[in-house]
C-alpha cells in the first residue's frame, strides 16, 4: 500500500472523515511537514482535545528513531486499536510486557508503536501484501471507534 492509497482508504470510509496534511506555510511545525492525521470530524474542523484515530509518519522524530524511516520511500502507518485487537495482533494487552520482538524498521510488520504501544496503538511500515488487508480493517475499526465517540460527544 502506499501512502496515497492509504488515504484514499480512510477518505473513503465516510463523509465525515478529515484528512489533515501539514504543508508549508499552513501553520503546523516543519517536522509535521508530508504527515497525515486522520480524525473523525463531520464539520471539516480539526477537533479540539481529541487524538486521531491514525496517523502516517514520513520521517525520524527525535525521539522516535526506531523504524528509520529516514530510508527512501518509507512511512509508517499508526493506528489506535482496541484492547482486544492488540492483544490478539502482539500476544498481550498494551499495558503489560512483552512488546519486545517485533523489529519496529521491518516493512510489512505489524508492532507496537515504538512511543505510544503502551497506549494501544500499532504500527506498520510500509504495509504490503502480509499486512495490507489487515491494515484496512483496523483503520476502518478505529474510525468506527472515532465515530462512535464523536457521536456519543454531540
Amino acid at each position: 500500500m502506499t501512502m496515497d492509497e492509504i488515504i484514499a482508504y480512510v477518505s473513503g470510509l465516510d463523509d465525515g472523515v478529515l484528512v489533515l496534511r501539514p504543508r508549508p506555510g499552513d501553520g503546523t511545525p516543519e517536522i509535521a511537514w508530508g504527515d497525515a492525521f486522520f480524525y473523525h470530524s463531520p464539520d471539516g474542523s480539526v477537533p479540539t482535545a481529541v487524538q486521531p484515530f491514525a496517523t502516517i509518519v514520513t520521517k525520524d522524530y527525535p525521539d522516535d528513531l526506531s523504524s528509520r524511516l529516514d530510508r527512501p520511500d518509507t512511512f509508517r502507518l499508526n493506528v489506535h486499536v482496541s484492547k482486544d485487537d492488540f492483544a490478539r495482533l502482539t500476544g498481550h494487552r498494551p499495558r503489560e510486557a512483552g512488546a519486545a520482538g517485533a523489529d519496529p524498521s521491518a516493512p510489512d510488520t505489524v508492532f507496537p508503536h515504538p512511543l505510544y504501544g503502551t497506549m494501544g496503538w500499532l504500527s506498520i511500515v510500509n504495509p504490503g501484501p502480509r499486512t495490507g488487508d489487515l491494515a484496512r480493517e483496523l483503520l476502518r475499526k478505529a474510525h468506527e471507534t472515532a465515530r462512535s465517540r464523536y457521536e456519543r460527544r454531540a
